[in-house]
């Protein structure tokens, strides 16, 4: 491992550079989806492009939220001179209220939108008053250090997003952000592929292209083409309409409360998030519509069943959200009954399909019409296929590639493209998080990575969890968890007395019956006797001695790694007085 003083060292060599050099450095958002946060360096100057959150996989149980490695921020933060924002999305705002919380950054730079979701962020973690945001409009350029950055509008399944050209003194380098090609776009805002153009002809050294659909052939469709399968479903639902999607999805959400409106139903919002984006959006003048559709969820008792559309947060099977409550039948004011009709308008992101697949089994098992899959026509991507990523490579034409916000093999598809598109093999690079690309007008290079690993976050504790807490989880997932509480004598014997709790654990290779119980206080009783007779120099910590020798015990003859925590009672003299040992968990991890 490396030093932190010879780390040190490292940073200030990849930064002391001349403007002659820039540097790509990647930490979140390649080789996964999600957590998308891009560092620049040029000279003494640092920029960074969105900084995102991802969300656990199921192999990471209790956790909420998965954050970057901020580590080589934090070391070089006199340095860095702002932030811009492409879009929205969590996966690239949810993650700058703990950035700035380690990191200062003085000026963040973004779409109206985009700034509004992050200014709540904000004002719910105190933040409100460490930045200044400032709010963009297309085509708007805005210095940041050695960097001159342009926004460009482009089309994604958030309103107000952008692309960015960023004027470096070597070249231009284009990040796509996420984006699709969309020609009738809901909101009638096209993408700007003029300015995209304009910037090719100055010369693109560099594209960064967002690869979440790399592996898709053709187009993807437009979001009106939702429109159609919408009102089918408005104009034929005998009941109730339950709806979910993303809450940033605010095309989608535009066409909902249209659809509402042309089919005469009163629209329902369950979930803060839900509530919060549809109350700014209106605002910012993103949606209009007239005050008497919404109403309350306490009178859904009072309207016509085919008069109600609920529209809820949920559609990744959140366990906490609205529609998991719905399907759970533990909703306060909504049960599911025959004649609903609930409409999954979103498809799960990686690592969500069992959870989704939950939830609509539990729904069709009240009784509910459950539409939703690729195949129903209710959901479209916001991201780009194989046609659009090549179209965007032969606007850019750049000398050198780089695809980003996508999965591994997502990024190296990207690159085949890329080469079909006259991008030489030698200038694709697929990077992983944390690593360095040194560019030239002429080179790129890689260079030695720097600190990029992953932040786990339990939100309700307000927590960062270690890898220790995690796979401590992971054990108790996996074979369930044992207390042991253990009180002898002074010189460790006899027994004076035993208890033993557990749970989620099953002895598998127990032909006999035995009780855990009975079994595990005969195996301490073994190892208190054998710990007496070492020499006093070689015992060590006795309860650790009895957590070593359970674990080995039980992995041995029944196949289970339990976590196991051992509790230790001595008694000292004959009054029964009893001390506790001081390390009062042994852990199996």
């Amino acid at each position: 491992m490396t030093s932190k003083t010879t780390h040190n060292a490292e940073v200030s060599a990849i930064n002391k550079d001349n403007r002659d050099t820039v540097k790509v450095i990647p930490l979140g958002g390649l080789g996964e989806i999600g957590k998308n946060t891009m560092v620049l360096s040029c000279g003494e100057d640092i920029m960074l492009v969105d900084a995102g959150l991802g969300f656990p996989n199921e192999d990471m149980p209790g956790v909420d939220l998965v954050l970057p490695d901020l580590t080589y921020l934090i070391e070089n933060q006199r340095q860095v001179q702002g932030l811009a924002i492409t879009h929205g999305h969590e996966d690239h705002i949810g993650g700058i209220p703990n950035l700035l919380k380690h990191v200062t950054v003085k000026n963040i730079y973004g779409p109206a939108l985009a700034l509004g979701i992050l200014e709540s962020k904000l004002r719910e973690y105190g933040l409100e008053d460490v930045t200044k945001l400032h709010k963009v409009k297309p085509r708007q350029r805005v210095q940041i250090g050695a960097f001159n950055v342009e926004f460009v509008r482009c089309t994604h399944s958030i309103a107000d997003s952008f692309s960015l050209v960023i004027r470096t003194p070597i070249g231009n380098i284009v990040h796509t952000g996420d984006f699709k090609f969309d020609f009738t776009p809901v909101d009638g805002e096209l993408f700007d592929i003029a300015a995209l153009t304009a910037a090719a002809e100055e010369g693109v050294l560099l594209l960064m292209s967002d690869s979440t659909n790399t592996e898709k052939a053709g187009f993807t469709p437009s979001e009106k083409t939702v429109w159609k399968k919408l009102a089918e479903v408005f104009a034929n639902a005998p009941g109730r309409i339950i709806i979910t999607t993303f809450a940033s999805n605010m095309h989608r959400i535009r066409q909902i409360l249209q659809a509402a409106l042309q089919y005469d139903r009163q629209v329902i919002i369950l979930g803060r998030s839900m509530v919060n984006i549809a109350d700014l959006a209106r605002e910012l003048g993103y949606m209009k519509y007239p005050d008497g559709l919404l109403v309350g969820v306490d009178q859904i008792g009072s309207l016509p069943p085919d008069k109600i559309v609920v529209l809820t947060t949920g559609s990744q099977g959140e366990p906490l959200s609205a529609l998991s409550r719905i399907a759970n039948d533990s909703h306060k004011h909504i049960k599911i009954k025959a004649g609903d009709t609930v409409i999954f308008s979103a498809t799960p992101i990686p690592g969500n399909e069992r959870s989704v697949a939950n939830t609509i089994n539990a729904l069709a098992i009240r009784g509910a019409n459950v539409i939703y899959g690729k195949d129903a026509g209710i959901h479209v991507s916001g991201h780009a296929c194989q046609e659009e990523q090549k179209l965007m490579l032969n606007l850019c034409k750049p000398k050198f590639f780089m695809p980003i916000h996508g999965e591994y093999r997502m990024l190296v598809k990207h690159t085949e493209l890329a080469m079909q598109c006259g991008v030489p093999p030698e200038n694709n690079f697929v990077m992983e998080n944390g690593d360095v690309l040194a560019l030239t007008k002429d080179s790129g290079t890689k260079l030695e990575p720097v600190p990029a690993g992953i932040i786990l976050i339990d939100s309700s504790r307000a927590w960062e969890i270690d890898e220790t807490i995690l796979a401590e989880r992971r054990e108790i997932v996996k074979d369930g968890a044992i207390t042991l509480t253990v009180t002898t004598g002074k010189d460790y014997s006899p027994l004076l007395s035993f208890d033993c709790t557990h749970k989620g654990l099953i002895l598998a290779n127990n032909p006999k019956g035995e009780k855990i119980a009975s079994v595990l206080q005969s195996e301490v009783t073994q190892s208190l006797a054998k710990y007496k007779k070492l020499p006093k120099e070689e015992r060590g910590a006795c309860q650790v001695y009895i957590h070593n020798a359970v674990k080995e015990f039980l992995d041995q003859k029944y196949g289970i790694k339990p976590l196991i925590q051992v509790i230790l009672h001595i008694v000292t003299n004959s009054a029964g007085v009893i001390q506790q040992s001081k390390n009062q968990a042994a852990r199996s991890t």
